[in-house]
């Protein structure tokens, strides 16, 4: 198979498909692989050490989509990357479909076979390869909360661990899943006073097993989510629900009790966030105040440090990313019922539910295109 890799074109998405490692082993299979001019330089990742690795050196992306057999990308495709898609062609990325009719019609339209990152299941449950970023958005997200607390990004000038004789900051962690856990353990590590909120008491006896009297763990109800928002300094939102929009936990009259000067960071945005007043934004202008709160929304948030996040995510895709090429969708799918998961726009038909139900298109079952 030939494995194509574009230069992902996001505003300010520095992050790369494939490590030159990951080509290396495409390459050891039996594969060719196309990666375009540039594609890892602003991260180290020289066209040289992608030759070296095996890889053909492409002048454009209008080369890698038309030659490629499978398209491997990090971000969801741009209108102009969707319109170089073709009927048949594998495009295996994350996509976030559920909040973005336009990009699930241009998917649709192109008859492609859609696998997104985030949907691909785990055997002992999860989401084993939006793990890694998660786990980089969570610790993350403390950073960016911590910084935007300052007076010049527009906080009410707290330092989050506080200093002797002064109290420290209070930080509510909505969700106590991968997110969640690691912007505890962020918080925690840079002295916070850390309420964590979720409905799985389970999630929360494990955090409580881990971090002690260090911690507050509180069940989800509308009344605790209320009060520790108005209580809380920084407020990190990190609620998932698999390939659907997230759910809006806090409404805009929360934010507009809230401190002023408080931060929220919304970790959830690629799934339209988990704040009613949440509106996506960039790296190039990451906050926008509503009511005197702070807003950091950043849908890439893992896109600044690109260099960790692209090691990081090589190594949860590249599995996969082996099986498709080596045996191809169809029977890398009826081998895996964790990959099928991944599948959520094929040949011009919706087969993720969840996103069929957000977007109001008929859920198709992916088995009779596999051949069952």
């Amino acid at each position: 198979m030939l494995i194509g890799c574009p230069k992902e074109i996001k505003n300010h998405e520095y992050r790369v498909g494939l490590t030159p490692a990951s080509v290396r082993e495409f390459c050891a299979h039996g594969h060719q692989v196309l990666v375009q001019a540039g594609a890892g330089a602003a991260i180290g990742l020289e066209d040289a050490h992608y030759q070296a690795a095996g890889a053909e050196i492409a002048a454009d992306a209008a080369q890698v989509f038309a030659r490629a057999d499978m398209i491997v990308k990090v971000k969801e495709p741009q209108p102009q990357e969707c319109a170089m898609l073709r009927p048949g062609q594998i495009l295996y990325t994350y996509l976030h479909l559920a909040p973005d009719p336009e990009q699930t019609a241009a998917l649709v339209k192109s008859g492609a076979v859609c696998i997104a990152y985030e949907t691909i299941t785990g055997p002992g449950g999860g989401l084993p390869l939006l793990a890694p970023m998660s786990e980089v958005a969570g610790r993350m997200s403390i950073q960016a909360g911590a910084a935007h607390l300052e007076k010049s990004k527009g906080g009410m000038g707290v330092l989050l661990g506080g200093v002797p004789g002064v109290e420290s900051a209070q930080v509510l962690i909505i969700g106590a899943g991968v997110v969640g856990t690691h912007a505890t353990q962020m918080a925690v590590g840079l002295g916070a006073r850390v309420t964590v909120v979720d409905k799985n008491v389970e999630r929360l006896r494990q955090l409580d097993l881990v971090f002690g009297n260090r911690i507050k763990t509180l069940y989800s109800t509308t009344q605790a989510l209320e009060d520790q928002v108005l209580a809380a300094d920084l407020v990190i939102g990190g609620v998932l629900i698999p390939g659907a929009a997230a759910p809006k936990l806090v409404t805009r009259a929360m934010v507009r009790a809230m401190k002023k000067g408080a931060v929220v960071v919304d970790v959830a945005i690629d799934q339209g966030g988990c704040f009613e007043t949440s509106r996506a934004t960039t790296h190039a202008e990451p906050t926008y105040v509503v009511d005197g709160v702070v807003h950091y929304c950043v849908a890439n948030m893992p896109g600044a440090v690109a260099r960790t996040s692209t090691f990081a995510l090589n190594n949860a895709t590249l599995g996969h990313g082996l099986a498709l090429a080596n045996k191809g969708w169809r029977q890398a799918m009826r081998d895996d019922a964790h990959l099928k998961a991944g599948l959520n726009v094929c040949q011009g038909q919706v087969t993720y539910a969840a996103v069929a139900r957000a977007l109001g298109y008929e859920a198709v079952a992916a088995d009779p295109m596999l051949g069952h």
